[in-house]
């Protein structure tokens, strides 16, 4: 056998990332499909360094087969306990529901906390010690490598049955198929971000993020303000001179309290059950979109004048 064959050599993470925030989250954040795979999840960027308290969690992204937040933290050396104290400090203030704790080297009492967390929180909670490694072979480009260390009891399984559930569910398929007729007879909705989900409801995202407007499908129609997922209270703050105002344009109904942190809503009895009523049902919300990023745009402009 004639066959030259390589050495794989592990070499030190900061060769590729010498700083972790300023180096390693940006790469991290446009490369989230390799983590995605190494976990099994899914996942669809929202934004870095999000602040919670007077810390800032390095990545939040979105698991995309249900919406439900994705906490990323980053570390380039040892883990400490300092950063998972941090950890457990997004999770409530970003109301998240897997954590992701990446670091280059795990101590063991740190991967014991993964492990007693994933046994005794609720099943819709997920958490994973990952640790990054950085390997080439010869003059080869360098590699980076994500190893699980630590998971969910039956996690494979898991994922087996919420893809089967999903690839089988007709309702999931329906909301996909009615986005997409969306997004083809308003185009211009995907300049704003728009995206078919097989979910009831899809995104425009105002001031970086800050506010969105959200419209939903389904036995009826209709539009919302809110912040962020997990965020209660930043829309709130942004909008609150104009809230009176903005309701009155709108016809909207004002929210006080809601579990969600919806803050202006409005409903329409228009359903998609009938593939017939897409049309009206699309127009409806398209307008109303519109009619909404209008209103928001301008009164945030003459709040900030």
């Amino acid at each position: 056998m004639d066959t030259e064959l390589g050495r794989l050599v592990e070499v030190d993470v900061r060769e590729a990332w010498r700083h972790e925030a300023q180096d390693f989250t940006p790469w991290l954040a446009e490369n989230l499909e390799a983590l995605g795979e190494a976990i099994g999840i899914p996942l669809e960027l929202k934004d870095t360094e999000v602040a919670v308290d007077n810390f800032a969690a390095d990545i939040q992204a979105i698991d995309e087969r249900d919406g439900s937040v994705v906490l990323i933290e980053n570390q380039l050396g040892k883990t400490d306990h300092a950063h998972l104290g941090q950890i457990l400090t997004y999770l409530a203030g970003l109301n998240a529901q897997t954590v992701v704790w990446i670091a280059a080297a795990f101590q063991e009492a740190h991967l014991s906390a993964i492990r007693w967390l994933n046994d005794h929180t609720a099943d819709d909670f997920a958490f994973f010690a990952v640790r990054l490694r950085l390997v080439r072979i010869g003059d080869s480009p360098l590699a980076p490598v994500f190893d699980v260390l630590a998971k969910p009891s039956g996690w494979e399984r898991a994922l087996r049955e919420k893809s089967a559930r999903q690839k089988y569910s007709a309702e999931s398929e329906r909301y996909f198929e009615f986005w997409t007729f969306y997004l083809e007879r308003h185009p211009q909705a995907k300049e704003d971000g728009v995206k078919p989900y097989r979910f009831p409801s899809v995104y425009t995202e105002l001031l970086d993020g800050k506010i969105i407007i959200g419209i939903s499908a389904g036995k009826q129609a209709g539009v919302f303000v809110r912040s962020q997922w997990g965020d209660l209270e930043t829309a709130r703050k942004l909008l609150a001179p104009h809230l009176e105002e903005l309701a009155n344009r709108l016809g909207a109904r004002i929210f006080q309290h809601h579990k969600n942190g919806v803050v202006l809503a409005e409903y329409r009895p228009l359903s998609i059950e009938r593939r017939e009523d897409w049309p009206k049902v699309a127009d409806w919300l398209e307008e109303r979109r519109q009619a909404y990023k209008k209103a928001l745009l301008e009164v945030l402009s003459e709040g900030s004048a």
